[in-house]
């Protein structure tokens, strides 16, 4: 993995390309690289490849480098460390196959060792080379048939787009668990393996599915399975502002995406919200009232954030609908050999739709019978067709690697269905419509939240300094405990942990000293007397506070005798307090790792859509 594109029509291919890289650089990366089919009848494809960054790889190539036939890359590093040697594109032999792959071949080794035996040299360290040998070795009369000769020797993940000097009218892609999607322009095509790389060029594509192939020429595509039988997929238009991809005049595209987060809101809650029953409107579920009634437990699923979303449903689930209700990372799921019952709804939730662990999940929740649903952002993604029904999130797109308003917009997905959840079992309609107009308000208080973003940036160059934190809370703001880590741990690279406050006691207070700022959640809610008794017994070891809650909180005389912060957020009603406490943790971790001078919207050895395992 990470970043494929690939372009065959009228125009040059290498600026397209290039272009193209650029617009996928939010996914992290390491090195870069492109191929070009010189216009030369036979020629080989021309390859220019770098570790580093884009720009890079664009100052290496050279003044002529001509060709309307070409396919790149941004590589993430899975076999072998970032070299210009494992930069992508890779070669066989010859010269005439070149090759872009994500995903991860599982028995690389061995495929490696048979072709060393056949006296193959290779000449990196990475899993892909193997591909283009297998290609470049292949028999077969057509490159399609090549190609398909090759995948089948291959156990693994993989989205590829090939090249070949024999057959310089078309490029070939083919998708297993890395997704591809291709771009339908006017006597020209485009591939790639993120929409932000094809809205500059088009906004009509097709989505390969799971184990399909397809060429692509310039006068249009054919999809088929790897047998070579031919399949009937089809392109749409999607509705999509190229500009929504540009970070605008914001610094960062994460600083743009934590300030759209109230016209965000608005987007997922619109008609979505029935004041007259008290209710919310979910038909993408697909669910009626009767099969809603039938489900005795449900189960969210979802990697890092999403995960943490999914512990913030689940207690919302549990206390509007009285049904019970748990978050488990879907990374581990499928490895446990799941009981699923039929009785469970199940939801999987993320942004990108993608995610490969999640989709994973999702199949072997429907291999089993189960009902699963999806919150996605992502419109026509694969767990978005993987999944029975769903509700998509409208946050726009997302293009900083750690989320912000998707995550927001995931919260309030999990709220409409614990709303839709509860009205149909034992919650009133005077509940339903409380929680209906905190709903509605809750944009203009992000709004209000973030107004106080000039306020924060002291405070979060102070914790910038800080090599450890802690991040506690408790029942509803123990997932936003753990997010507030992560985005610390995600962008700041500071050691960031999280815990239950009830915890502290049981072996987190030993590590309580002036040097371990710990950032509490303490909302007004039935426990905050408790909360405020933790941070007492911190504030009593020396240990610096920040303190994110409500206005009126008491803080039993905290901020006159200790080391205390305190950031108020506006009141919400409790269920609901997840929404608004998150939005001061973006950002304080934004603002402490713009402090450190560091790449908010790229950070170190992470990639936005994860699709390897």
């Amino acid at each position: 993995m990470c970043g494929i594109v690939g372009s065959i029509g009228t125009q040059q291919a290498a600026p397209l390309l290039l272009e193209g890289l650029a617009r996928l650089e939010h996914r992290g990366y390491d090195s870069a690289g492109v191929a070009v089919l010189p216009p030369t009848a036979g020629s080989s494809p021309r390859i220019v490849k770098r570790a580093g960054r884009v720009r890079d790889l664009a100052d290496a190539l050279p003044k002529r480098f001509a060709g309307k036939v070409g396919i790149g890359h941004t590589r993430w590093a899975t076999h072998g460390p970032a070299t210009d040697a494992n930069a992508h594109p890779h070669t066989d032999e010859t010269g005439k196959v070149a090759v872009v792959h994500n995903g991860i071949i599982d028995n690389a080794a061995g495929l490696r060792a048979g072709l060393v035996d056949a006296g193959v040299e290779f000449t990196s360290d990475t899993d892909t080379e193997v591909l283009a040998h297998l290609i470049g070795r292949s028999g077969a009369d057509t490159l399609e048939a090549k190609v398909a000769e090759a995948l089948s020797a291959v156990e693994g993940t993989y989205g590829i787009a090939v090249l070949h000097a024999d057959f310089p009218d078309r490029i070939v892609v083919a998708r297993n668990g890395s997704p591809l999607i291709i771009g339908v322009g006017d006597k020209e095509m485009h591939v790639a393996s993120d929409l932000a790389a094809l809205v500059r060029y088009t906004t009509t594509v097709a989505h390969l599915e799971e184990g399909e192939m397809a060429t692509l020429t310039a006068g249009g595509f054919a999809t088929y399975r790897q047998d070579l039988t031919a399949t009937a997929t089809r392109s749409t238009h999607l509705d999509i502002d190229a500009d929504a991809f540009d970070a605008g005049d914001c610094d960062s595209y994460m600083l743009k995406e934590i300030l759209e987060q109230p016209a965000a809101c608005e987007r997922m809650l619109s008609g979505r919200l029935d004041d007259r029953f008290g209710t919310a409107h979910l038909g993408g579920l697909g669910l009626d009232a009767r099969e809603i009634r039938a489900v005795r437990r449900v189960k969210l699923l979802g990697c890092g954030s999403a995960h943490y979303v999914g512990q913030m449903g689940a207690t919302l689930i549990e206390e509007l609908a009285r049904i019970p209700a748990d978050a488990e990372a879907a990374s581990e799921f499928r490895y446990r050999n799941p009981v699923i019952e039929p009785d469970t709804l199940y939801v999987a939730i993320s942004q990108s739709g993608e995610t490969v662990d999640t989709l994973l999940a999702v199949q072997e929740v429907r291999r089993k019978g189960g009902r699963v649903v999806g919150l996605v952002n992502v419109v026509g993604s694969a767990i978005a067709r993987e999944c029975d029904g769903g509700i998509y999130l409208h946050a726009g797109p997302e293009v900083a690697v750690a989320s912000t308003k998707a995550l927001t917009t995931m919260f309030l997905g999990c709220a409409l269905l614990a709303l839709q959840l509860g009205r149909v079992r034992d919650l009133s309609v005077a509940d339903g419509r409380r929680l209906i107009t905190a709903l509605q308000a809750l944009p203009a208080q992000i709004q209000q939240v973030l107004d106080q973003e000039k306020e924060l940036i002291p405070l979060a160059q102070r914790l910038a300094e800080a090599e450890s934190l802690f991040f506690v809370g408790r029942v509803r703001g123990y997932p936003v405990a753990r997010e507030g880590a992560q985005k610390f741990k995600e962008i700041s690279y500071r050691h960031a942990e999280a815990y239950q406050t009830s915890e502290l006691k049981h072996g987190p207070l030993a590590l309580i000293s002036p040097a371990v700022p710990t950032i509490a959640i303490v909302p007004h809610d039935e426990l905050v007397d408790r909360n405020v008794g933790a941070l007492h017994e911190i504030a009593a070891r020396g240990g610096p506070l920040v303190v994110l809650t409500h206005p009126g909180v008491d803080l039993g005389g905290l901020e006159a005798e200790a080391d205390v912060a305190r950031i108020d957020v506006p009141r919400t009603e409790r269920e609901l307090d997840p929404a608004l406490l998150t939005i001061p943790l973006q950002l304080l971790a934004y603002h402490a790792a713009t402090h450190l001078g560091l790449d908010v919207d790229k950070p170190r050895n992470l990639a936005k859509s994860v699709t390897v395992e």
